[in-house]
């Protein structure tokens, strides 16, 4: 048996055999939305092979149960590539969701703004992503299923039912590209302006490398970012990941709001 099957067997035992129909992955400062899962928390230090989630602002622990009447998967915290230099950090977890018969991956992250109309506290949906860290987390997988086409890789079906679940809510949920950075140093005002001439719309440390491990391993995928801050130079701002955990919640909201109307009628 698999390890990643190991796994969902364990987790099968204590949160119960139901197919989770959504996983969810939550960024820096919004694993409090975890706490509105009915159902039963699992710490990553009960699941050999998880992160240990060693970012502050993160919540080590994997909580399956009903959200808004659908069965949810919600990861509290992710490991970064930053964190061991490892791309593919994520893969067991996102194996795990796999073995336990989930299709679609909601990923949401923190991130800096690249224009003026997305201000901090307002939410972007990914509809494309640029890695720009320079690395792939399918790198010495051995078989030809590493090369996983990506013009699909933000799911049009998805995408269209959040921005439905934005509409009814009346919050703001504009589409963009997001540019993934290795971190943990935060970008220089050269490389932003690098990152605008090149498309994108707002910048981040994390979500890129999920987002193909999950159309590696089958599942339909997307991702809303949180806006913290602006992309350096961009504003007076002083940029620090305090100063991230700290405009998180003004996001967070809304974003709640998003994602709850989402299950409901999604």
């Amino acid at each position: 048996m698999s390890k990643s099957a190991e796994l969902a067997a364990l987790i099968r035992n204590r949160a119960g055999d139901e197919a989770p129909e959504f996983g969810l992955i939550l960024g820096s400062g919004l694993g409090h939305l975890s706490e509105r899962i009915d159902g039963t928390a699992i710490p990553y230090s009960d699941l050999p092979g998880f992160p240990h989630a060693g970012v502050s602002g993160h919540v080590p622990q994997l909580v399956i149960g009903q959200l808004e009447g659908r069965r949810v998967a919600v990861f509290g915290g992710r490991s970064h590539y930053y964190e061991s230099g490892r791309a593919d950090a994520m893969r067991l977890p996102l194996e795990v969701l796999a073995a336990l018969g989930c299709d679609r991956l909601i990923l949401t992250n923190a991130a800096g703004s690249l224009r003026a109309d997305i201000p901090p506290g307002g939410l972007m949906l990914l509809n494309d992503h640029i890695a720009f860290a320079g690395t792939n987390p399918l790198i010495g997988e051995p078989t030809d299923a590493r090369f996983v086409p990506m013009t699909d890789a933000h799911d049009l079906g998805l995408r269209q039912a959040l921005a439905a679940a934005a509409a009814a809510e009346g919050v703001d949920l504009p589409e963009g590209v997001y540019c993934w950075f290795s971190g943990p140093s935060f970008e220089t005002p050269a490389e932003i302006r690098a990152a605008r001439v090149l498309g994108a719309d707002a910048v981040g440390m994390s979500t890129v490398p999920e987002i193909i491990l999950g159309r590696f391993l089958g599942l339909r995928c997307a991702a809303i970012s949180v806006i913290t801050n602006m992309g350096a130079g961009l504003s007076d701002e002083s940029i620090s990941h305090d100063h991230t955990k700290a405009m998180a919640p003004l996001g967070a909201t809304k974003l709640e709001a998003v994602l709850r109307r989402f299950l409901r009628e999604g």
